[in-house]
């Protein structure tokens, strides 16, 4: 996947500010990108485009195919005539685009009722130029679309209680549409054609400017969702539609306790007695999205660990062997990307190799030359890198100062290395360590190693504290910040880009 040395940024589109609370693919996101390609970066890196829970992860999502409605824009929507400038003014929170962080529920309110009198004009009018957009994107996109809607439009007539507790539509499966569901099923159909329209507007500018985006496949999918309700055969579930094992990792680095996602865990003999084609339609919908991906969690398709349904922690699990070679076979088969007969090369994925990783895991990465990950909070300083140089890290690889998990450079340089003399001596044999500094001291750090592709947080350009932290694993609940931090509009400077880009020019990475 990697040819040449580059360099990105990693930041969430929800994270961009406008006046609506939540950050879009409209007007903000194309000068984000105008600010990326004048700070000479090749790469920007999103989460999961996908629709997000309640608490706004987009981790835990009603459809891994589908888009995220709440990423239309508002602004876009009426250039194109679908909303007219005073509903625009009447969604419109002025209030809330300096905020730095997402109110998802005041956002969703605002939002969510604009965007439907959008779906009712296309709807209404009886031109053909919409409907016949439409129609070319349900032909390109039925065979995830109709299940998406016709979930999303049951889980809503049932009360939006999980699947397996609803009274009706249980069973319901496209084609056949009940009459009591048509009006929502349309609805969710035409959201996700606006979705996929101002999505690929603007990748088309991405490309424009010379951008690559990296988008990001979680590993396991959410129980109650359209990928479980659908193809209920293909998980770890009893009669009624439960899980009879979920999944979650043992205790590490983030939590004493292991982590339990309880997400439902896949059958992978029934997998492969269908040649993994749910995951390769997988991958092959979210690469349509984007020009790589990063393979969440990529240690679960080596091995992944079950712990039994109920249990109230994931200290009890046990490691199972997972599809391994064969499901990386099938994907190099199927999109064709091999420079030999066995499907191991030039597949666009980033293997997210973090955690208890083995010997094995190590192994099935480079047997098929996926690019895994370094992330300087997790190897500086401890014991095992000392006297690693970066120059001489795996060239097929990505580093990172931090992920959207970890904390910000600034607020791991405070919390975790300053009050502790001995740690941050060992620091100081790799970056100099000026605390007002310390963000673009380990921006440089990784620009500098010998990795293929650097990327680095926003936040971490802007020097941002814990304040600005998007997600800490393990923790979720009505006081969470998770996944709401949003830049204010001014914080884009020329002159972080210029020095992003000088950066970026003095180590090769133009």
């Amino acid at each position: 996947m990697l040819t040449e040395r580059a360099s990105g940024v990693l930041l969430h589109p929800t994270s961009i500010p406008t006046r609506f609370g939540i950050g879009d693919l409209g007007p903000r996101a194309y000068e984000f990108l105008d600010w990326l390609a004048g700070a000479e970066q090749k790469y920007w890196q999103v989460l999961p485009l996908c629709p997000a829970d309640s608490g706004g992860s987009p981790y835990q999502s009603a459809s891994s195919f589908a888009g995220n409605p709440l990423l239309i824009s508002p602004e876009l929507l009426a250039r194109d005539g679908l909303v007219t400038e005073s509903e625009l003014a009447e969604a419109s929170m002025p209030e809330v685009e300096h905020s730095l962080h997402v109110d998802f529920a005041l956002a969703s309110h605002h939002k969510m009722q604009l965007l439907e009198k959008a779906v009712m004009r296309i709807h209404d009018r009886a031109d053909g130029h919409w409907h016949e957009q439409l129609h070319q994107f349900v032909s390109a996109h039925h065979d995830w679309v109709e299940a998406h809607a016709l979930f999303m439009a049951a889980r809503e007539a049932n009360h939006n209680r999980p699947w397996q507790n609803w009274s009706e539509y249980t069973d319901v499966k496209p084609p056949y549409i009940p009459a009591g569901l048509a009006h929502r099923f349309m609805v969710h159909v035409v959201l996700q054609f606006l979705f996929y329209r101002q999505w690929q507007q603007l990748r088309d500018y991405a490309i424009q400017r010379g951008v690559k985006i990296i988008g990001d496949i979680p590993i396991y999918v959410s129980h109650d969702s359209a990928d479980v309700w659908a193809n209920r055969q293909l998980f770890q579930l009893d009669a009624q539609g439960n899980s009879t094992f979920v999944a979650g990792v043992p205790p590490d680095y983030f939590a004493a306790t292991g982590q339990l996602w309880n997400n439902p865990l896949y059958d992978w003999e029934a997998m492969e007695r269908q040649n993994y084609a749910w995951w390769i339609h997988r991958l092959k919908a979210s690469l349509a999205l984007v020009d790589a991906v990063r393979l969440d969690h990529f240690r679960g398709f080596e091995a992944f660990w079950s712990v039994t349904a109920g249990e109230p922690t994931a200290m009890n699990g046990h490691w199972v062997p997972g599809p391994a070679d064969k499901l990386l076979a099938a994907f190099g088969n199927a999109l064709q990307s091999s420079d030999s007969a066995s499907g191991t090369a030039n597949l666009p994925i980033i293997a997210e190799d973090l955690g208890m990783i083995t010997a094995e895991v190590h192994a099935l990465r480079q047997r098929f030359h996926l690019p895994g990950m370094k992330v300087l909070q997790f190897m500086l300083p401890g014991e095992p890198w000392d006297n690693t140089r970066a120059e001489d890290f795996e060239l097929n690889s990505v580093v990172y100062t931090g992920t959207h998990d970890n904390d910000t450079s600034l607020g791991w340089f405070r919390e975790r290395i300053l009050p502790h003399h001995e740690l941050l001596e060992r620091l100081r044999r790799y970056v100099p360590c000026h605390e007002d500094q310390f963000p673009w001291e380990f921006i440089e750090y990784a620009w500098r190693s010998g990795s293929l592709l650097a990327i680095t947080p926003l936040q971490d350009i802007l020097s941002l504290d814990s304040t600005a932290r998007m997600n800490t694993p393990g923790t979720s609940g009505d006081q969470s910040t998770n996944w709401r931090w949003k830049y204010s509009p001014g914080m884009l400077t020329d002159h972080a880009r210029q020095r992003l880009a000088d950066l970026t020019r003095h180590t090769g990475r133009r």
